[in-house]
Parts: C-alpha cells; sequence; structure tokens
C-alpha cells in the first residue's frame, strides 16, 4: 500500500492547538451530539494541518495577490486622471 504523501505542514503554537481542539469538540457535540476523545481530536487537528491548512493558506495567498493586482490597477488609472493637459 502506498504512503500518503503530506503537504508542507503549517506549524501551530500549543495555544493554538487547544483552542482548535476545543472547537473540535465543541463542534462535535453541538453538530452531531457526540463526545470525541483527546486522541481522536489530535487526529483530525493533525488531518487539518496537513491536509486542509495548506490548501487555504495558498487560496488566501491567491485572492490577497488578486486584491493588489486589482489595487495596482486602480492605482495606474488613478495616476493617470491627476495628469493635468499640457497645452
Amino acid at each position: 500500500m502506498k504512503k500518503r504523501e503530506y503537504l508542507p505542514q503549517i506549524k501551530l503554537s500549543d495555544s493554538q492547538k487547544e483552542r482548535l481542539n476545543a472547537e473540535i469538540k465543541a463542534f462535535y457535540l453541538d453538530e452531531r451530539g457526540e463526545e470525541i476523545g483527546m486522541i481522536e481530536q489530535m487526529q483530525l487537528l493533525e488531518l487539518f494541518e496537513r491536509k486542509m491548512a495548506p490548501v487555504i493558506y495558498n487560496k488566501a495567498l491567491d485572492d490577497a495577490k488578486q486584491w493588489f493586482v486589482q489595487m495596482m490597477d486602480n492605482m495606474d488609472s488613478d495616476y493617470y486622471t491627476l495628469y493635468k493637459d499640457e497645452n
């Protein structure tokens, strides 16, 4: 069986992990009415860190770049509206 290939991992601080583990626990209780154990919480968080976080991070970078390019296009057109007629 082929071992899964992992994306570059995003590192979270211990306090961030604790907060996210609490969110996972609360989600399971609120949405599914189930208690989830500490090991399962840690496994889910590890899955999110390895598989989902890099994808979301890259999407955020793409969105930021798209916003920046749009702002630069606006700046370029705004710049030329400031030109005065030289005649």
